[in-house]
């Protein structure tokens, strides 16, 4: 991947064609603009997002949840997540409506949603695991690579594996598919 991708990579978007004809330096060169209107646009943010896991402290999750989901985007939500401890922000994902909390888990590293899922209360986490199998199977694998043991048994009991083990053999999570399938025996 080239420098111009991985810079674009955070954005879920393709690099437009017209970028990738640009000679290196030319995308070095815009690859820096980018990212200094990055830094212009989001200067603040990590300090905003500091200060609402602080004040949300002190407000009980009956208010803060309908709130949250109300009035605060997913990646917003999961930028003060980052600001939070995995038992607060643990807190606040047992009692999120699970397409939410799936939503903000798609903005966190994949070792924080496995520490905090490790963490959960039994049935929302299940629920969680429930519907990332239904609609993001390869972002509960991601997940998963770094879970502990409980949370991967959770996953193996609802996961369904290709019979044949030979069809995941070059599977980017064949070594997560293998522990659970071991699991399930």
């Amino acid at each position: 991947m080239t420098e111009l991708e991985t810079a674009l990579e955070w954005t879920d978007m393709p690099v437009p064609e017209v970028l990738r004809e640009l000679h290196p330096a030319e995308q070095k060169k815009v690859f820096s603009y980018i990212e200094d209107i990055v830094h212009k646009k989001t200067d603040g943010l990590e300090e905003l997002y500091q200060a609402i896991a602080m004040i949300v402290k002190y407000i009980p999750h009956f208010v803060v949840i309908p709130l949250m989901v109300e009035h605060i985007r997913p990646p917003i939500a999961a930028g003060v997540c980052l600001k939070m401890g995995v038992d607060q922000a643990t807190g606040y994902a047992n009692d999120l409506p699970v397409e939410y909390f799936s939503e903000v888990s798609k903005h966190l590293d994949d070792k924080l949603v496995a520490d905090i899922m490790g963490k959960m209360k039994k049935h929302p986490v299940e629920k969680f695991i429930h519907y990332e199998l239904q609609h993001h199977l390869l972002h509960i694998l991601d997940i998963a690579a770094h879970a502990e043991r409980k949370t991967l048994e959770i996953i193996a009991r609802h996961v369904t594996l290709p019979e044949h083990e030979d069809d995941l053999v070059n599977h980017p999570h064949h070594g997560v598919i293998e522990q659970l399938r071991t699991m399930q025996r």
